[in-house]
């Protein structure tokens, strides 16, 4: 390029996100909603096992290790810097009051300095035409993902 020449590019890149921290492990997932149909608010937890691949995290709720029995939790989320940011999938009860209804939607939370909570808001729809949110928080119950704390948390959180 001469001087005095303005380049132009195509291409355009992005950094990749950073990720300050490993959050593989036991995560206690608890979240909250408003049942309009029984007028309640709900509290929901699930033992959730992290793996972490850079600055992608799975998130797969334990087998029985629910409030809400027989209803599996996943999350696909991107940590970037102390945010974190993706999607949730739940799978109700076949038996349970909404009949096996998969819900989903996106989340977002803040990570705690200390790395051993994440903290912020869900949004989803709702089965009345309508888009719900409310608080959502994990926090690390185990760094190990290995069978022993595995069987450990496999039961349903108190």
């Amino acid at each position: 390029m001469e001087a005095g020449e303005v380049g132009t590019t195509n291409a355009v890149t992005s950094p990749e996100p950073e990720t300050h921290g490993e959050y593989a492990g036991i995560w206690l997932s608890r979240y909250e909603f408003y049942s309009s149909s029984r007028d309640e608010t709900f509290d929901c937890k699930h033992h959730v096992v992290i793996v972490q691949h850079g600055n992608r995290l799975t998130a797969q709720s334990l087998p029985g290790a629910s409030t809400n029995p027989d209803s599996p939790l996943s999350l696909d989320l991107t940590v970037d810097r102390n945010i974190i940011t993706g999607t949730w999938t739940e799978q109700t009860a076949v038996d349970g009051y909404y009949h096996g209804a998969r819900y989903h939607g996106a989340v977002q939370l803040l990570i705690e300095p200390t790395g051993r909570r994440m903290a912020g808001k869900w949004v989803g729809f709702g089965k009345d035409f309508d888009v719900n949110s409310g608080p959502w928080e994990l926090r690390l119950l185990d760094r190990s993902t290995g069978r022993a704390s595995v069987e450990r948390y496999s039961p349903s959180p108190e």
